[in-house]
């Protein structure tokens, strides 16, 4: 069952669902600076070689409609599953503004959207995490059946998919990050199949241990921004049970975190990485990549009018 019980304890800064008013990257080149309410870049993304699109199992679906203007591929939203911030029993959730805002620029470019999360089936959305501008959007059954209806990850075919997408909320530190399936499925969108990991907020915590194939961490040498440490409220008892820190963690791994003071929307996007760091950086980072992917396939070779 869904959960829908408000609770405030256990949601940190980030989640206080306050309302997107930051303005999105839309130029045709990357800005290559820091600036609140843009996307912040400084490499383009370098073209991979494609597979042909596998047979799909069971994968779960949120709208059997197209969406508008065709469809150049699918985005897979990853979730956390846990109802709970670690051994705690304090409740814990996916962020439902992060899913809305990004899958409305998705669908908006053409993009169909699915939902993967580690155990499968519904993921925890608390009251404190639905904003009155996307509250109407509980009963929008595109997105709510497949957050009522995730996939396991064994039940992913990754060669489906152009991108990945990882949701933040005060769960994404849980279950995500560890999970050697869901490592393996974005791995496989980013070096086999060409395409974009991202993520935005708590969602960071997700790619913090992803490997290439030479064994090196994905986020090494490369510029990233999340939630970080130094905004939780540290003395509170969510912040006791969380298993790793976000900027401490990448930094470790070798990669240049970047945030800002406040709640201004921004966003990182390095290469095939695309990363925002707030509530509020979920439109930005979902139009960095479509803007990623666009780029990506004008510079397909001998690519036609079915770009991938």
């Amino acid at each position: 069952m869904l959960m829908l019980s408000a609770w405030l304890g256990g949601v940190s800064g980030a989640h206080a669902a306050h309302a997107f008013t930051g303005q999105a990257f839309t130029g045709p080149a990357f800005t290559g600076h820091a600036i609140a309410g843009q996307v912040a870049a400084d490499r383009s993304p370098t073209v991979a070689p494609t597979e042909p699109t596998g047979t799909a199992r069971s994968v779960a679906k949120t709208d059997s409609r197209e969406p508008a203007g065709g469809n150049p591929g699918r985005i897979l939203f990853i979730l956390a599953s846990s109802k709970v911030h670690g051994a705690s029993a304090l409740p814990a959730s996916i962020s439902f503004g992060e899913v809305v805002h990004a899958w409305d620029t998705f669908h908006a470019a053409g993009y169909s959207v699915d939902f993967v999360s580690p155990d499968g089936g519904a993921v925890p959305i608390l009251d404190a995490y639905v904003s009155k501008e996307v509250e109407p959007r509980l009963k929008d059954g595109r997105i709510m059946d497949g957050l009522r209806n995730t996939a396991k990850p064994a039940q992913v075919d990754p060669a489906r998919y152009r991108a990945v997408y990882y949701v933040g909320g005060s769960n994404a530190i849980y279950g995500v990050p560890e999970h050697s399936l869901l490592q393996n499925i974005a791995m496989h969108v980013y070096e086999r199949n060409g395409g974009v990991v991202s993520a935005v907020c708590h969602g960071t915590a997700g790619i913090v241990n992803l490997k290439l194939s030479n064994g090196q961490a994905l986020v090494a040498g490369k510029r990233i921004t999340g939630f970080p440490e130094e905004h939780e409220d540290q003395g509170a008892a969510y912040f006791k049970e969380f298993p790793f820190l976000i900027r401490k963690t990448v930094e470790a791994r070798g990669g240049s975190f970047h945030a800002l003071d406040g709640n201004q929307p921004y966003a990182e996007v390095d290469g095939r990485v695309v990363t925002g760091q707030n509530y509020a950086s979920a439109k930005p980072v979902a139009e960095a990549v479509v803007d990623v992917l666009r780029k990506l396939a004008d510079r397909q070779p001998g690519s036609g009018a079915a770009k991938r």
